[in-house]
C-alpha cells in the first residue's frame, strides 16, 4: 500500500507484520534451490504480502530485500 502513489497495480495489500523464529533463508524465488538473497535472523521483521505452499512471500525492511522464506519460520511479534 506504501507505493500506491507510485506505483498502479489491480490491487493493493497491507503486509502481514511477522517476525523470523530462527536463523531464515530468504530466496529469490519459490525453489528452495533459488538464489539465496539473505539470511534473516531470529527476531528479524518479515512483511508477509503473500502465503503460499508453506511459503510466505514478502519484504525484509532491514535489508531491503523482497523474497520467499518457510512460513514455518515466522510468528507473531511481540
Amino acid at each position: 500500500m506504501r507505493l500506491a502513489d507510485r506505483v498502479f497495480a489491480p490491487h493493493y495489500a497491507a503486509p502481514l507484520q511477522r517476525v523470523t523464529t530462527r536463523p531464515t533463508a530468504l530466496r529469490f524465488a519459490r525453489d528452495v534451490d533459488s538464489e539465496q538473497l539473505a539470511v534473516l535472523n531470529p527476531g528479524e521483521v518479515f512483511e508477509v504480502l503473500e502465503l503460499s505452499g508453506g511459503l510466505a512471500w514478502g519484504s525484509a525492511p532491514a535489508q531491503q530485500l523482497v523474497g520467499y522464506v518457510a512460513a514455518a519460520d515466522l510468528g507473531l511479534p511481540a
